[in-house]
């Protein structure tokens, strides 16, 4: 399962093929559909396009452009070939996003089906133990619960038990790995009010075992690991992994140079654990303040040949419930806080340091995993997983394209933290986070423009869903449209000025949302604008909705050139990987697991 099916040429190909239909098409994945009016957008399709979609339903849209699952398309008029074609191609070139669980369809459904741990009730899965599902949402019960599976069975096939989460967060994959499924973790994250709360619900879920052992007698969990560690501290994508690994050593001493209004609270909490004849104590530190992060949003064809390249897992989903607790491989772990200064530079640690990790975890190996880290952290696991000798596996799940960097735009909005610079002699194009790969760097047309990277992070299921229903929210892109050009008319050189997320904005007039957006980007809430011209725009919204739908159609072959890129990174280097559609895109988009291994050092295969 651990082993790609396809061989490096036929990578090289698809990648090539990618790249020449994207390049066909980039006028339409490098838009901005606020741009609708303002750039005139449609009279950039052919003519024979127009015709063909101008008149189109929503629901139509849906089964005839963007849904590769339907049978059979009933066309209310003679489409040109060239339409066809970009339909086809780009459900064929892009990696399949087939989810392979358990449905149940109920009758008169519109949209996504429910996944069957959803069942008997929307929020909270029936495969995942109750003391998991605390704080955390329906698509992070999901995702931990088949990413933890998934990094489990990866550690039995390497025969390592010590896992690295990085881009923890609140620690909710972190706990399941730890308390759920008995491994030695350690999360690192650079946010100190997530790892606060990482910490805070640690000891929340120590209080409540402890309760139902002194209730019942016995625990939830099925395996009880070591308390997981939690190190405070920023990747840094151009550090070497044995800065990586220094980092994953620090202790909690290093914590006290933070300022006060900074650190995390020193109350400690000491629960005693019963059951069984045994009894042990567990010290926590007990984070004061919250914080709450979300992952960006694409969808291909199931039955397509570079479906031999993405195969699906299967993992158990027995839920974790009423199970005997095992106390014997509990042990009593304090979990360290690391500093942001000592963890970024290698002066300031210690040679003891180097080896604090290993020595903590009594084994140099361990496994990589990141749920959906941000921009170019998922290429830096990547990186770590080919440079460090401690590395034996990885399982990367990426997200926010737009924040990569590249050679053409090594400062991306939204990047956070020492980001590149264009202007930098000590950076090497190998540095960026596409491309990764010499092939891909080296087809000329390789480059993704931000706003094709952008468009790869959207949901296609919720838009299709949007669609069928005829939702509502449907109008927002033609409301942001039609206020661009009033934008620039007051102010031509404020063009994609950001003016965020009116809430309810399809439930409002025209006029009512130009309120709200106007005095956002500096201008006056009641400035005047021609209400027949505007009329006249808001008329054409199921212009904007076609050719926004057709942006759309191409996200998932973007998305697939990023993650092709990657495996062809893995397969020059000598590593063999597979990408695995791990979760229900409905419930997260960005579904890919990319799986690596490394083989035994005497050469036998990993079964």
């Amino acid at each position: 399962m651990f082993s790609s099916t396809f061989s490096e040429q036929q990578q090289k190909d698809l990648s090539e093929r990618l790249i020449s239909f994207l390049s066909r098409y980039k006028h339409i994945s490098d838009s901005y559909i606020i741009e609708f009016f303002s750039e005139n957008l449609w009279d950039t399709l052919p003519e024979g396009w127009q015709k063909a979609l101008s008149d189109l339903t929503t629901p139509q849209i849906a089964d005839l452009l963007l849904d590769n699952k339907i049978k059979s398309r009933i066309y209310p008029s003679v489409w040109p070939l060239s339409l066809l074609a970009l339909r086809a191609t780009a459900h064929t070139l892009a990696f399949p996003r087939t989810f392979s669980d358990h449905y149940v369809v109920e009758e008169d459904t519109v949209g996504p089906v429910k996944p069957e741990e959803f069942l008997s009730n929307s929020s909270q899965s029936a495969l995942l133990a109750h003391i998991f599902r605390k704080h955390v949402k329906p698509k992070k019960q999901h995702e931990i619960r088949k990413l933890g599976m998934l990094v489990k069975q990866l550690c039995d096939q390497t025969q390592c038990s010590n896992v690295v989460d990085v881009g923890s967060g609140q620690g909710h994959l972190t706990r399941f790995l730890s308390f759920g499924l008995g491994l030695d973790v350690t999360g690192i994250e650079a946010d100190p009010n997530l790892v606060s709360m990482a910490s805070k619900f640690d000891g929340q879920l120590l209080l409540t075992l402890a309760k139902e052992n002194q209730r019942t007698g016995t625990s939830p969990l099925l395996a009880i690991g070591p308390a997981p560690q939690h190190v405070l501290g920023w990747v840094n994508p151009r550090a070497t992994w044995e800065v990586f690994v220094q980092q994953l050593g620090k202790r909690e001493k290093e914590s006290e140079s933070y300022p006060s209004s900074v650190a995390p609270c020193k109350k400690r909490q000491r629960v005693s654990v019963s059951g069984q004849g045994h009894e042990v104590e567990s010290r926590l530190v007990c984070g004061s303040q919250h914080s709450c992060t979300e992952e960006c949003c694409a969808k291909a064809d199931a039955k397509q040949p570079v479906s031999l390249l993405v195969q699906s897992v299967g993992v158990t989903t027995e839920p974790l419930l009423n199970q005997p607790c095992n106390k014997d491989i509990f042990k009593e772990t304090p979990l360290g806080l690391a500093s942001r200064n000592e963890c970024e530079l290698t002066s300031t640690s210690t040679p003891e340091e180097v080896h604090s990790f290993t020595q903590r975890t009594k084994s140099s190996d361990f496994v990589l995993t990141g749920l959906h880290a941000c921009g170019d952290l998922s290429a830096t696991l990547l990186r770590h997983f080919v440079n460090c000798p401690h590395v034996q596996g990885i399982t990367s799940v990426a997200c926010c394209y737009m924040k990569i960097t590249t050679k053409e735009n090594p400062n991306p909005p939204g990047l956070v933290s020492f980001p590149l610079s264009d202007t930098s002699e000590e950076v090497s194009q190998s540095d960026y986070g596409y491309p990764m790969s010499e092939w891909v760097r080296g087809l000329p047309g390789h480059e993704l423009s931000y706003k094709a990277r952008e468009g790869a992070c959207h949901a296609m299921e919720d838009y299709l869903q949007r669609l069928r229903e005829e939702s509502g929210l449907l109008k927002t892109h033609c409301y942001r449209a039609t206020l661009e050009t009033i934008i620039r008319a007051e102010r031509p050189h404020l063009c994609r000025a950001g003016i965020q997320t009116i809430k309810k904005a399809h439930t409002l007039s025209f006029s009512e949302y130009a309120r709200l957006g106007l005095p956002r980007v500096g201008l006056p809430a009641d400035l005047p604008f021609d209400q027949v011209c505007v009329e006249r725009m808001l008329e054409q919204q199921g212009r904007v909705v076609v050719y926004f739908s057709l942006a759309l159609l191409l996200a998932p072959v973007v998305e697939t050139l990023v993650l092709l890129d990657r495996t062809l990174f893995l397969q020059e280097r000598g590593f063999q990987s597979r990408l695995v559609p791990l979760f229900d895109p409905a419930l997260s988009p960005r579904n890919f697991v990319l799986v690596a291994v490394k083989p035994k050092a005497d050469g036998e295969e990993i079964h």
